[in-house]
């Protein structure tokens, strides 16, 4: 064999044992690439699982914002209403709200004098409860936020006034500017005396979060349709057609003469 051919032939082995060499290190590459992709797949799945537990953990007994801390002067099953006027008065008006509804801007507007009228003469004592039910409907938190921050005022002894404020200054029911503290703060401010440390940490901490959420869980077992759900003596007059203010004072008026 001739030197030429002998060189030819080594040459092409050359070309061989480099081809395999390099087929080699390319299965390498891709065996590593699937045991990697297999690894970020597995820690994915399981941070899903994770998240998927720990959120079912926070549903589970409805204590998701912690333990439930009534605001002071809470009366009522379960300290969920917030009473408003004397605790002897002939009347009691129970009135389910949502801060954030429209229908409820409408009654409290149209019957708010009424109302101080009667509780301020003795005559009426309001029971308020709170409802979420449009941050369900449309999204949201300013339902809950007004609501634990109104919890709040009433620890301040101010939860009528602040009370009235929001429902004056309430945003359109797709606005939802009461979910910012900011703004809850700024209609504070409007309350003599109310926008204070104690109130702001009070709305920041969330602190009757939990029992604004009792108090929406007992708004939708209680069998009700919508807010305001109004109750005078235990009798709906917001589905009564013939309702007025000069009416309900009429019927408390007479209530008190016995």
């Amino acid at each position: 064999m001739s030197e030429k051919n002998r060189e030819g032939k080594r040459t092409a082995r050359e070309r061989m044992a480099a081809e395999r060499d390099k087929q080699k290190a390319a299965e390498k590459r891709r065996r590593t690439l699937i045991v990697g992709a297999s690894v970020v797949c597995v820690l994915a799945l399981a941070a899903v699982i994770g998240v998927i537990a720990a959120n079912a953990g926070k549903d589970d007994d409805g204590d998701s914002a912690g333990p439930v801390v009534a605001p002071s002067g809470a009366q009522g099953e379960d300290g969920l209403a917030i009473p408003v006027g004397k605790d002897n008065a002939p009347s009691t008006l129970v009135v389910w709200e949502d801060f954030r509804c429209p229908a409820c801007k409408s009654f409290e507007d149209t019957y708010r004098s009424t109302i101080h009228e009667l509780t301020d003469a003795g005559q009426l004592r309001v029971e308020y409860h709170l409802a979420t039910i449009i941050d369900g409907n449309l999204g949201g938190s300013g339902s809950g936020n007004a609501a634990n921050a109104a919890a709040c005022a009433q620890g301040a002894g101010k939860f009528v006034d602040y009370h009235d404020v929001l429902y004056q200054n309430q945003p359109a029911e797709t606005d939802d500017a009461f979910s910012e503290n900011a703004k809850l703060f700024e209609l504070a401010a409007k309350v003599d005396g109310l926008d204070s440390p104690a109130f702001r940490t009070c709305v920041e901490d969330g602190t009757h979060d939990s029992w604004v959420e009792k108090s929406n869980d007992a708004f939708r077992s209680g069998g009700f349709t919508g807010t305001p759900t109004v109750l005078l003596d235990g009798k709906n007059i917001y589905q009564d057609q013939s309702m007025t203010p000069e009416k309900l004072k009429q019927q408390v008026q007479e209530a008190a003469k016995g």
